[in-house]
């Protein structure tokens, strides 16, 4: 096992939200990498950007920042249609990658990644599920790991958002939210998910038009469990991500109280997170670390390309169950032997 004693020098391919914020967390939070380059297909902004760190080069093309001598690794934030063409050239250097998810954005392009990568024979890809180094949920899998409330049977999961910009669709419900969910049931349970369903209760008036909001989507799992999610992202009141598990022996719920709670005046009551930075941000800090260090050490941990491409292929099935209202099977590949 190799030991890299520099800094990890990491391009960061994506400078908006999610890009600009692991800029800032490599640069002021992590330890044992920098930031060696940014991309964005806004030269301004990427320039803009690499001007705040010293050392740090603009580009507007990903190659461009892969051939960098000063890049030893690549973190992809850029929209999930420009993720396939990253990653393809990341394999191409042999550059260890974290890849926000999507992996990609559907599961043909996802099992493309996946099959590169197997043909490495080296796992290269980390997903950023991100929810995985939550510590709520690392608690939680512990427990049920353990056998501590015995198999589980069920789990009861919330997902809310406070509110929706413009654009937003049905899709994305799935797409870009309920994922979270999928990932999580796979990695809790140790199962894949086989079957998806999609209810549509009355919407509230706060979604836009053409929004059906909330939804409950129900898993189905290869081991016999059951998982429902209400997806509610017009909420407006917070955001909010639950999740109950229930056991044969026993229930455990993470998600329901966070930060200070005050009792005065004849009421109480507590902040609630208005976005998914604020609730998940000592989880992304965890993630990143997690990856540069096992980057050093010279192999790849966390969520792999399989995983990705699995949430693809169940997104794929709970649009189509979004669409027809029934249960809708979701259609695997082989997994190929490195996921094993």
């Amino acid at each position: 096992m190799t030991y890299q004693h520099a800094p990890l020098g990491v391009a960061v391919i994506g400078t908006g939200r999610m890009g600009s914020d692991h800029v800032r967390r490599i640069d002021e939070v992590i330890s044992g990498a920098r930031v060696a380059a940014v991309v964005d297909i806004d030269g301004d902004r990427a320039k803009a950007s690499a001007d705040r760190i010293e050392g740090c080069t603009a580009h507007t093309d990903p190659a461009a920042a892969m051939a960098s001598a000063e890049v030893d690794a690549v973190l992809i934030a850029s929209p999930g249609p420009a993720h396939e063409a990253a990653l393809l050239e990341a394999f191409a250097r042999g550059l260890p990658v974290l890849c926000e998810k999507p992996l990609a954005p559907d599961a043909e392009s996802a099992l493309r990644v996946v099959e590169a990568e197997a043909r490495l024979g080296r796992r290269l890809v980390q997903v950023g599920f991100m929810r995985r180094y939550d510590a709520e949920y690392r608690q939680l899998k512990e427990l049920l790991d353990g056998g501590g409330i015995g198999r589980t049977l069920m789990l009861h999961c919330t997902h809310r958002n406070v509110a929706t910009p413009p654009g937003y669709t049905g899709p994305m419900m799935i797409n870009d939210s309920v994922v979270h969910e999928i990932d999580v049931t796979r990695w809790l349970l140790g199962q894949e998910i086989t079957a998806v369903q999609v209810l549509r209760p009355a919407p509230t008036a706060s979604a836009p038009a053409g929004l059906s909001d909330p939804q409950l989507v129900l898993f189905e799992t290869a081991g016999g469990a059951v998982v429902d999610v209400e997806i509610f992202v017009n909420c407006g009141f917070g955001y909010q991500v639950r999740c109950e598990a229930v056991g044969e022996r026993g229930t455990a719920r993470i998600g329901e109280a966070h930060g200070l709670s005050v009792d005065a005046a004849g009421r109480w009551g507590g902040a609630i997170a208005q976005d998914f930075t604020e609730r998940f941000r000592a989880a992304y800090d965890r993630e990143v670390q997690a990856w540069v260090d096992a980057t050093r050490r010279g192999y790849t941990t966390g969520p792999s390309a399989w995983d990705g491409y699995a949430a693809a292929a169940v997104c794929e099935a709970g649009v189509r169950a979004q669409d027809t209202g029934g249960r809708t099977p979701v259609l695997l590949a082989e997994r190929p032997g490195l996921y094993r």
